[in-house]
């Protein structure tokens, strides 16, 4: 039960996004960009970044609906589940690696990024706009989580309404609602 009168039968964030729909915008745009707009880093690379911290969270919703929109980029869930469980020997490349690293440690306290890490990341092939983007995202999603779990929204666990949720995502991206 919402902690405040939300619209009933939205799940996760679109309810709160419905209750305020002149904050959600913006909410909407920052997703947008980090995770849909064209970017050195794949769709579902950032997804599996934002999935990956919102798991980190334990944000149902979050790391449910981005796992669900990065299986349809990569064509699967198997690799979502791998970074979700242990991304230190998930079959994804060591940039990826890299900045899933920095992203973990953002979602703990942003102060325990080292210039190492960072030095590691460009080791692998890092550019600065995908270090930056990494960080924004890993940032971003923590309060996107917050802001779910805060209010305390409705999170169901049909896994085929998640399924059609990350498709429309990787399709349509997030500046409109989902349907």
């Amino acid at each position: 039960m919402p902690h405040i009168s939300l619209p009933e039968g939205l799940p996760g964030i679109t309810a709160g996004f419905a209750f305020r729909p002149e904050t959600a915008k913006p909410m909407r745009e920052l997703a947008h960009i980090l995770l849909h707009e064209p970017n050195s880093l794949t769709p579902g690379e950032r997804e599996l970044i934002a999935t990956f911290v919102s798991s980190q969270n334990d944000c149902y919703f979050c790391q449910t609906s981005h796992g669900a929109a990065a299986a349809s980029h990569l064509g699967g869930g198997e690799i979502v589940q791998q970074v979700t469980t242990d991304f230190q020997h998930a079959a994804v490349t060591p940039k990826l690696k890299a900045l899933l690293s920095i992203a973990g440690k953002v979602q703990q306290d942003g102060k325990r990024v080292s210039a190492d890490d960072i030095a590691q990341a460009k080791a692998c092939g890092a550019t600065d706009i995908e270090i930056h983007d990494t960080v924004l995202i890993a940032a971003a999603f923590s309060m996107y989580n917050r802001y779910v779990d805060g209010l305390d929204t409705w999170q169901p666990r049909d896994h085929s309404m998640y399924a059609e949720m990350g498709k429309q995502l990787a399709g349509n991206g997030y500046r409109q609602p989902s349907r």
